[in-house]
């Protein structure tokens, strides 16, 4: 087993704070959610190293106000294991770091084949750790030994890992890189809300016709709503399947909405009134959804050549010449460039000039080290997209 302090009252709550601050080094820290269990995404463990201090999990349900935790530990490096995952759930508790470092995102710089936890501390330590918990319901309470000992992992080797990776990066002349990216992670802001988050419904695409997407929205609507009142999963009540069967059968009865075999659910009968309700509501609705939404997301590339065939020229000659210096530099392309932002300049570029594409990047997201290593060939692939084949030229009469 592995040695842990679980906290779950004040007074142990600022001892540990206490011990936390006294202590030397970066702080490891990791979240445990009940994703796909529970409608928040709330921390339902946080877990923290410190050498000199020992692994403490903290239960945030218990404490509630973590500013001691702030306190402590604010002011230093925080290493994570890929950090915007675990972001939002601290800030919901008012945890905040000054400046972070991401074991995962570091990896990916380096061009380690796996990335995950376990394939990082054992290519970086040679210490196997077991992943058998990652998928728990961490509202459970009490939480198992076996679980607490699994989370207690999650930061024991994190410090440890950091400082193999730092000197990996230093080799590979990539601190800057993660230094930049790091940053980037940190000043992410949250995502806006979706305009119509109801069209993310799984199987939507079969439902046809204004009147029946009302329903369908007005199905998902009130799942919504009941999910976040009772704080589960909306999935968990009724699946994104029933919803959409629901609406394909067209039920005239609510007799008949429950005899539906399709309609399924731990809530599909509970809460017969609720869901024939809303397909009553639907049904009634003066506001009727657009059949076809127009978004601002650009065409496949495999339609580029009839679209946009300027830009599909830049694209076929960009993306081979990012791909070659993400291969150079020995990580994924990815995380050298999105490919986002690269479909985005090649289909509406600026001036062809290396201070044009480069602020054009840099509007787009791309990191300074991002830029330099990238601009100079994109500049070079755009110019080249331009150039006629000798072929194409007509033989002079």
């Amino acid at each position: 087993m592995t040695e842990f302090t679980v906290i779950d009252d004040s007074t142990e709550f600022e001892a540990a704070c206490r011990l936390l601050a006294a202590s030397t080094g970066p702080v490891a820290v990791d979240v445990e959610r009940a994703s796909g269990f529970k409608y928040s995404q709330r921390a339902y463990l946080v877990q923290v190293f410190r050498r000199d201090a020992g692994v403490f999990l903290f239960d945030p349900p218990a404490i509630g106000d973590f500013s001691a935790l702030q306190a402590a530990i604010g002011d230093i490096e925080w290493v994570f294991h890929a950090a915007s995952q675990d972001l939002p759930s601290l800030r919901e508790l008012d945890l905040e770091p000054a400046r972070i470092f991401d074991t995962e995102l570091a990896a990916r710089l380096l061009g380690h084949e796996r990335v995950g936890l376990a394939a990082v501390v054992e290519d970086t330590l040679g210490i196997t750790l077991k992943k058998e918990h990652s998928a728990a319901d961490w509202s459970t309470r009490p939480l198992p030994d076996t679980w607490l000992d699994y989370a207690a992992l999650d930061v024991l080797h994190l410090v440890d890992v950091r400082d193999a990776i730092a000197a990996e990066l230093e080799e590979q002349n990539k601190t800057e890189f993660a230094t930049q990216e790091f940053a980037a992670t940190l000043a992410q802001p949250p995502r806006p809300p979706r305009e119509e988050p109801w069209r993310r419904l799984t199987g939507l695409h079969q439902i046809k016709g204004a009147r029946a997407l009302a329903i369908a929205r007005s199905l998902w609507e009130s799942r919504e709503e009941f999910a976040q009142q009772q704080d589960i999963s909306p999935g968990r009540l009724v699946p994104d399947r029933s919803l959409v069967a629901a609406v394909l059968a067209d039920p005239q009865t609510k007799q008949t909405l429950a005899s539906l075999q399709a309609f399924n659910g731990r809530a599909s009968r509970s809460q017969l009134d609720r869901w024939w309700q809303a397909i009553v509501d639907g049904r009634e609705s003066t506001l009727v959804p657009r059949v076809r939404v127009h978004n601002d997301t650009l065409p496949p590339p495999r339609a580029w050549a009839d679209r946009n065939p300027e830009a599909d020229a830049r694209l076929k000659l960009a993306r081979p010449a990012v791909e070659a210096v993400a291969e150079e530099l020995g990580m994924p392309t990815e995380n050298l460039l999105k490919p986002e932002t690269l479909r985005k300049l090649a289909w509406a570029p600026p001036a062809f000039t290396t201070d044009a594409i480069s602020e054009t990047l840099a509007g787009l997201g791309a990191r300074p080290w991002q830029i330099e290593q990238t601009v100079q060939k994109i500049l070079d692939a755009f110019v080249d997209s331009t150039q006629v084949p000798d072929e194409a030229v007509a033989p002079e009469s």
